[in-house]
């Protein structure tokens, strides 16, 4: 299988996302639709990655695609959580945006790592 959609897709994403936190230091208001552009860039990479992966198998020697795509999904959770729990506190919305950034840029960079080693 060809990982370029998954490439695509996962490149769109973080591109966007990139936007969408410049906006978030600049202190402008979130945009909904970008919002959930984002999110369904991810996930439909996370889904593709899943399916290049072949349902997260990952052989002997241990898979970067499989973490990759581990490190993308909990991406995505700490995406669903900053809003949920970031409410109440300017300083746990940050922190969790700074994980979801962390944790979704080390995916990525994994990911890219694998696609070029296939």
């Amino acid at each position: 299988m060809t990982m370029t959609p998954v490439t695509v897709l996962l490149t769109a994403a973080v591109a966007l996302g990139c936007y969408l936190g410049w906006q978030y230091l600049k202190g402008q208001a979130r945009k909904p639709g970008l919002t959930a552009t984002h999110l369904l860039l991810g996930a439909g990479g996370l889904e593709q990655l899943a399916v290049g992966t072949q349902g997260f198998q990952a052989d002997a020697s241990g898979s970067s695609g499989a973490t990759a795509a581990v490190l993308i999904g909990l991406a995505m959770l700490t995406g669903f959580l900053t809003p949920l729990f970031g409410r109440e506190s300017r300083r746990r919305a940050n922190t969790l945006l700074i994980t979801h950034v962390s944790v979704a840029a080390a995916g990525f960079l994994l990911f890219l790592g694998w696609v070029s080693n296939r």
